[in-house]
Parts: C-alpha cells; sequence; structure tokens
C-alpha cells in the first residue's frame, strides 16, 4: 500500500512539473479585481489561472455577465473573451467601432462685390476754360451709364480737374463745374441722383507733362493742345454685379 501511494504522488508531481511548461507558452491574463467576487481564479500577480490546455479555471461565481464585466488589464476587453468567448455576445468581444467625426465643409468667405471702375477720357470731355459737355463727352458717358445699371450701383463718384492755366480759386470752381455737368447728364440717363457724389480737384492733380512751350497763357494754342488731358472729369462706379 505504501508503495502504490508513493508511485501516485509522484506521478501527480509529474503531471504538475509539466503544467507551468505548459503555462509558460500561454498568454497571460492579468486582471485588476475591484470586487472579490471574480468569475475566474487568479494567482498572487492576479494572473488567471489556466490549465495546460489553456482553459479558464472558473470559479464558483462564474456567470457569462461576470465574465463580461471583469475587465482585463491593458485590454479595451472583459476576461471572458479570452477564456469563454463563444459563451459571450458577439458585440462584447468586438472592437468598438471608431466613431467617425463629420467633415467640417470649410467656410467660404462672402464673394466680395465686384466693383466696375470706368476713367472718361479727357479729350472727350471739356474744351479749354468750358465747363459745357462735347458731343464725344455725351457719347461717352452714355456708355458709361449703360454699364453702370447693369450693376447695383453703390456710388458714383466724379472727380472735377483743369489744368495749369489760371488761378488756384477760378480753377477750383471751374473743376466743381465741370464734375456737377457730368452728374447731371448721368441723372439724365436715370442714374439716381443720391448714388452720384461730385468733387473738385483743381489743378492740383495734372496728368500732362508739358514743357519749354512758350508762354503760359490760354493764348498759347500749343500749349493749350498739350494740356488737354488734363481738362477732365474722372468717374469711378463701384456696385455688384446683378444676379
Amino acid at each position: 500500500m505504501k508503495h502504490g501511494y508513493t508511485k501516485l504522488v509522484v506521478a501527480f508531481a509529474a503531471v504538475l512539473g509539466m503544467v507551468p511548461a505548459a503555462m509558460a507558452q500561454q498568454q497571460e491574463i492579468k486582471i485588476n479585481p475591484t470586487s472579490k467576487i471574480l468569475p475566474y481564479s487568479i494567482d498572487a500577480r492576479n494572473v488567471v489561472v489556466r490549465s495546460s490546455n489553456g482553459l479558464c479555471w472558473r470559479t464558483g461565481y462564474w456567470t457569462k455577465e461576470l465574465a463580461a464585466t471583469t475587465m482585463v488589464e491593458g485590454s479595451e476587453f472583459p476576461v471572458g473573451c479570452f477564456c469563454d468567448k463563444d459563451l459571450l455576445p458577439k458585440e462584447v468581444c468586438e472592437p468598438k467601432p471608431v466613431e467617425q467625426k463629420k467633415e467640417e465643409k470649410p467656410v467660404v468667405p462672402a464673394t466680395k462685390p465686384a466693383a466696375e471702375k470706368v476713367t472718361i477720357a479727357a479729350d472727350a470731355l471739356f474744351d479749354y476754360d468750358k465747363a459745357v459737355l462735347r458731343d464725344e463727352g455725351k457719347a461717352t458717358l452714355t456708355e458709361f451709364a449703360a454699364k453702370a445699371k447693369a450693376l447695383s450701383i453703390e456710388v458714383i463718384i466724379a472727380v472735377g480737374h483743369t489744368d495749369r492755366l489760371g488761378g488756384d480759386k477760378y480753377n477750383q470752381a471751374l473743376s466743381e463745374r465741370r464734375a456737377a455737368a457730368v452728374k447731371e447728364f448721368l441723372v439724365g440717363q436715370q442714374i439716381d441722383p443720391n448714388r452720384v457724389y461730385t468733387e473738385g480737384k483743381g489743378k492740383t492733380q495734372p496728368v500732362s507733362q508739358c514743357k519749354n512751350l512758350g508762354a503760359e497763357s490760354g493764348k498759347n494754342k500749343k500749349l493749350v493742345e498739350c494740356l488737354q488731358p488734363d481738362r477732365r472729369v474722372e468717374i469711378e462706379v463701384i456696385g455688384t454685379k446683378q444676379q
């Protein structure tokens, strides 16, 4: 009887000696228990105890619910997914779907109002020392008004100018009269008078380069002809294109 008992102990010890080697090849399942009620047995390191075949040792408290709620350390899945995956609901052991953020549509900046700038040619507007529109100037302004009415007009600015001949005060008044003449014509073309602003610059902004042409006098025909580009009204319309 004694010898039989010895053989049994030796055989059992041999089996125990095989377990660590087999378990060394298994992935450790470590849990961080927050309750004394656990679905599986753990060792001193909180690692689930497994058989040589890799089966987890269940405790007497094991239930599907407990296996599905006891989490494995360093994992998003519960211990049941490692020990009894086939017994747990499929969705419990599947990776949580990554919620994709809806792409925000880029903010499109508001389109700036389309502006159209027009400057009327000087020699098409006024003769020397005059504030009366030439026929060529009227034709040019008629075309200008047609373009302006195609827009939603914000403002039309008419700025009068003169040549350098004559005094400052006189030329300032002449430039203002020229701008007023342009406004009057545009209003006659059904342009809202409240949208048209006038201003005179006198002889302060010449565009011609006339030198060494003789006396600075209105009787000097060469000089008067050379200075013609200065006798002008610059017109600018600002508005948006109509839809």
